[in-house]
């Protein structure tokens, strides 16, 4: 750049850039003529701000080492160059500049428009995985952000692809709740893609009516029109369930004529169209969708398919085979093609090019097809045995498939069919990039750290694998995305709703430029800051307008009194807090520690300990054991106590409640350390169940029924296996052979576990709850001295007692316990469990293996396998729990259990008064909203009864109640004074007794004393504040209520204080609330 060369900017001109930033993105289209003036005014600051960065890092190099430099470069300058160029939609030059930022910025994860501006970019590359984390961070680091609603959406499209449904349509119902002016997207947009995600999960009836609810909308646009009618025309052809054959084909056709109508530049409508004349018989009606549909979209290998599946069954190879050539060299990925292509070479005796058809339609298959697998094993079979082919045989009905791919096709089709290099043959598949090794992913990590100290092969290298790792992703989300066509029919739903999703990505709405003025949840980034002129000694960025409030430091030594009056002071509404600190980042699942674990430490045996008397029951030493360890069995600890466990019997339930209710899991048996796909062919970590409802009477039956069975088939097979009773799975012992699948098969019996049988009500289980206050008091269900008995209210199967009934292979898939808290796990009987358990310090690796298995580790059902955790690294214990055998789950410890025989459960939580379960438990509530996850245990209400009730001897738990106490005093004081600065009415509301803790009505948050309330649908729903203003800006048609009075607050934050205990009180006895050192 030209040392002379300034830029000289009115103040005008400034402002207009000092408010461009990552949320402009979809309303500020650059490349349209109507914003050429700004696009001119960025692209000019864009040239100066690059072209100083360059003078900058060339007066560096001049300077000689250890000379004192002048001239540095804020951060938030490439920052705002990521803005920049994000709006001018040049989307590597953004990332380039976003990830300099992300180097040199150590806390950038506080700024939510660079974690959004960094999300959209890697949303645009389709690196889903890095998008959904940076979204997920501005969402928590701003709660109040003004872009939530697309953040939220994209979310949901990303989870959508992954067919992660449950937290897809949590996102899904956010976005809908947002404003609708804050939005890129119509609500009736979104309303399609909710419906899709219905039609997606299966619940096609539910999809039928969410698409006709929609075309009666009388603002609904003719593109939205068209894909709506598309979508509900293809799935009456498609659904068996919504009707007659013939009303459905009826139904069909009638939409997809609307969609044409509708859309009639568009080739998708008339393609599926032609897919259901076709299925009718109607040939002729069929040729011509398909013509016009060609006419329309040249490229759709689709078309051209099912295009050939008519010649062929029209008897007209030649014109099939033509046909099915368009297909492939369109996409040489399509399976469809490629295999009806095999079945017409083989259909004219021409095996060895059906075979080589056959080899590349099962090579571009995503899923196992076992009927294309037994056609190439027999044309394999046939061919090594068969003479080569004579020159001078019998003439050929069709050409080669290497002489029909340079055939010259005819004129109907040359004019639409490009010309392609010749298909891939077995073993040339077309390469796609491959994924980043571990290796490779760390060293990426470690480059883009430190990027700003890289030689120019390190730059080159980084360069080199960030692209890698882009075409990696690419290509996974296309396998993700991408619809497989067949001959007689297939689904097209997501391609189709994909369609919407690509419009959403490219093309946003055009809506009028306002003036948009930094929230208060922004300001920690760079928000609204430029300040652009002449040279300067320090490139920086300045915002133009400053922020009213005074900076207050709070720490945990302040009393009441202080925090009240700075939040006086600094009256207005919060910014985003932490229950952990100011100066704690968001929590992240922690990698694998090192150093690498021989294979003895990978399979420790399981911690156990025997209890022979009461007074071994009730001796410290024992809970000590317990908490020493991640996961312990104690046995003969009901024995020694006379527990009557016949209480808990199926024969007693039914005599006590045979009515009482019974969620079902219906599951497929295999054994403990296996798990297998639905088709007994592949081993994966998704653990399938379907959830249904009956009684204990009904349950008890089928449970006795399924013993007897068990019973016959032993006799059957003359006790060549172990009785029932032993609990070993009858057809697989967990290795493989030959004829292993067809074992699995016939053993792929499905299953029904009674789970989750509620025992909290005290008049109906008096006499079962008593007998469990037999047990030491760090094991029952309700004490002073468990964190769960202070929360004031139920939360059922925490505090509460849960049963579960079970028969062989009733699996409890793998999980950590709710906010991390213990569990207690005593097995009625008469038959075994078996256990399997991770030490929390290694939940991260597990989770990482979830995502590597496509798998939500919060929402998903997953069964791991255990050599594939100790193969990276994660130790597993494996053991059994006899009956009368108590498992001990410490905090966040990964378990997953297995009924090895006919037996029943029972369980609850319990938190000890130990920093370590106190401090796990609020790293996971942080998290859990990072990941958008209801966190079911309130810590907020949790921790003040606890300040209430309990004294402290331990420093690092009274240091981490007190933080919390400070965080939710300030929010508590902050969110008064924005309410009342809105003169909205605040009213005392009070607590009733055993009165359930509140959550946001579209977070789902925990709200705590300051409740901002709504009615809706005639019901009152609580907001919280950042959830209320974006509702309502305002906050017009609210009322605060107030839980607590302040001064009572203030009185308990103040009275919380560490106690000393004297010497001899040092171990406290069982039950007194006084909370321990670990």
């Amino acid at each position: 750049m030209d040392e002379k060369e300034e830029l000289h900017l009115t103040s005008q001109e400034l402002q207009v850039l000092s408010e461009l930033d990552s949320r402009q993105f979809g309303f500020l289209k650059l490349r349209g003529t109507e914003h050429g003036r700004t696009r001119a005014l960025v692209l000019k600051a864009v040239k100066y701000l690059e072209g100083m960065l360059v003078q900058v890092k060339e007066e560096e190099r001049a300077c000689s080492p250890g000379a004192r430099r002048d001239i540095c470069i804020d951060p938030k300058t490439y920052c705002k160059l990521g803005h920049f160029h994000l709006l001018l939609e040049d989307y590597a030059k953004a990332m380039s500049a976003y990830q300099k930022f992300y180097a040199l910025e150590p806390d950038n994860w506080k700024d939510p428009l660079f974690l959004y501006g960094l999300g959209l970019c890697y949303y645009h590359y389709n690196a889903f995985e890095w998008a959904t984390k940076a979204l997920q961070m501005a969402l928590y680091v701003s709660p109040g952000f003004t872009r939530a609603a697309d953040a939220h959406l994209r979310l949901a499209l990303m989870f959508k692809a992954r067919r992660h449904w449950t937290i897809a349509a949590v996102h899904f119902r956010r976005a809908r709740l947002a404003p609708h002016q804050d939005a890129t997207f119509t609500r009736l947009e979104l309303s399609f893609h909710a419906a899709h995600l219905l039609e997606a999960r299966g619940l096609r009836k539910a999809a039928r009516d969410a698409y006709e609810r929609l075309l009666k909308e009388p603002q609904l646009s003719s593109t939205l029109k068209a894909d709506v009618c598309r979508q509900l025309g293809w799935l009456y052809h498609r659904c068996v369930s919504l009707g007659e054959p013939a009303a459905r084909a009826r139904a069909a056709i009638w939409c997809l004529q609307r969609a044409v109508a509708a859309e009639p530049e568009s080739g998708a409508g008339l393609y599926l169209l032609g897919r259901c004349f076709a299925a009718q018989g109607k040939v002729h009606d069929a040729f011509i969708a398909y013509r016009n549909s060609v006419e329309k979209s040249e490229g759709n290998a689709d078309t051209w398919c099912s295009i050939g599946v008519l010649y062929q069954q029209q008897n007209q190879p030649m014109d099939a085979l033509q046909a099915y050539i368009c297909a492939v060299q369109l996409d040489k990925g399509h399976s469809a093609a490629w295999t009806n292509l095999g079945s017409l070479y083989e259909s004219c005796q021409m095996p060895r090019d059906a075979f080589a058809c056959y080899t590349n339609g099962g090579a571009a298959a995503t899923a196992s097809h076992s009927a294309l697998r037994q056609r190439l094993a027999f044309l394999r079979a046939h061919l090594a045995h068969a003479p080569m082919p004579s020159v001078t045989g019998k003439r050929r009905q069709l050409p080669s498939i290497e002489e029909a791919w340079n055939l010259p096709i005819s004129a109907e089709m040359s004019s639409r069919a490009p010309k392609s290099a010749p298909p891939p043959y077995p073993g040339k598949r077309p390469e796609e990039p491959p994924p980043l090794t571990q290796h490779q992913l760390q060293t990426l990590q470690y480059l883009q750290k430190n990027s700003n100290n890289l030689s120019p092969q390190q730059q080159a290298l980084m360069q080199q694998l960030l692209t890698q790792y882009r075409q990696a992703q690419a290509a996974r989300a296309r396998a993700v995305t991408k619809s497989e066509g067949s001959a007689t029919g297939g689904d097209n739903a997501e391609s189709l709703a994909e369609d919407l999703l690509k419009r959403f990505s490219d093309t946003q709405p055009e809506v009028k430029k306002e003036p948009i003025c930094a929230d208060s949840s922004s300001n920690a980034g760079s928000s609204g800051d430029t300040m652009l002129g002449g040279r300067q000694p320090v490139v920086k960025l300045e915002p133009l307008k400053t922020d009213p409030l005074k900076p207050v430091s709070f720490h945990i030594g302040m009393s009441s009194k202080q925090i009240l009056e700075s939040c006086k002071e600094n009256a207005g509404p919060p910014t985003a807090w932490s229950v952990l600190g100011d100066g704690c980042g968001p929590p992240e699942p922690p990698p694998v520690p090192p150093p690498r674990l021989s294979p003895e430490q990978l399979a420790p045996p399981a911690p156990f300990v025997y209890v022979e008397s009461k007074r071994d029951a009730f001796s410290p030493q024992l809970q000590d054991f317990c908490l020493k360890h991640p996961i312990a069995v104690v046995r003969g600890l009901t024995a020694a106590l006379k527990l009557d466990l016949g209480l808990f019997s199926t024969k007693t339930l039914v005599e006590a409640w045979p009515d009482h209710a019974v969620e079902v899991r219906t599951q497929l048996m295999q054994s403990a350390d296996e798990n297998w796909d639905p088709t007994g062919r592949r081993r994966v970590w998704a653990c399938a169940s379907h959830r249904s409802h009956t009684t204990v009477r009904k349950y008890a039956q089928y449970q006795a029924g399924s013993f007897q069975e068990s019973l016959r088939e032993e006799r059957e097979r003359g006790g060549a296996n172990t009785a029932p009773g032993g609990g070993a799975l009858s057809d697989s012992d967990g290795r493989e052979s030959g004829s292993g699948p067809v074992k699995r098969r016939r053993a792929a019996r499905m299953l029904r576990f009674g789970t989750n049988v509620d025992l909290s009500d005290e008049r109906k289980w008096r006499p079962q709850l008593t007998e469990l206050q037999k047990l030491p008091a760090f094991a029952r269900v309700a004490s002073a001295a468990n964190m769960l008995s202070h929360v004031g209210h139920v939360i059922l199967g925490m505090n509460t007692v849960q049963l579960y009934m079970k028969v062989p292979g009733s699996r409890t898939p793998g999980h950590q316990e709710n906010n991390n808290f213990c569990s207690i796990n005593i097995n009625i009987g008469p038959g075994d469990c078996e256990w399997f358990g991770v030490p929390d310090a290694y939940w991260g690796g597990v989770r990482d293996l979830c995502e590597r298995h496509g798998l939500s580790y919060l929402h998903g059902s997953w069964w791991p396998d255990p050599e594939e955790l100790r193969a990276h690294g994660v130790p597993v214990y494996r053991f059994t729990q006899r009956p009368g055998d108590l498992v001990w789950v410490n905090a966040g410890c990964v378990h997953w259990v297995q009924a090895t025989g006919w037996c029943n459960n029972i369980a609850w939580n319990v938190g000890p008064l130990t920093a370590r379960q106190y401090s796990l438990a609020l790293e996971r509530y942080e998290w859990n909203k990072v990941q958008n996850f209801k966190s079911i245990v309130p810590m907020v209400h949790l921790t003040w009864n606890l300040a209430r009730n309990i004294r402290v001897s331990d420093p690092r738990l009274h240091r981490a109640m007190r933080t919390c106490l400070l965080q939710t005093l300030r929010a508590a004081a902050g969110t008064l004074a924005a309410v009342r600065a809105r003169n909205v009415p605040v009213r005392f509301h009070g607590r009733a007794r055993g009165e359930a803790s509140h959550y946001c009505g579209a977070c789902e948050r925990e709200v705590w004393h300051a409740l901002l309330v709504r009615e809706h649908e005639r019901r009152h729903v609580v907001h919280c504040l950042a959830c209320a203003r974006r509702a309502a800006p305002s906050l017009a048609g609210f009322l605060c209520l107030e839980e607590h009075h302040m001064d009572e607050l203030a009185q308990v934050y103040d009275a919380f204080t560490l106690h000393r205990p004297a010497p001899a009180a040092a171990h406290a006895a069982a039950g007194v609330p006084v909370a321990v050192p670990d």
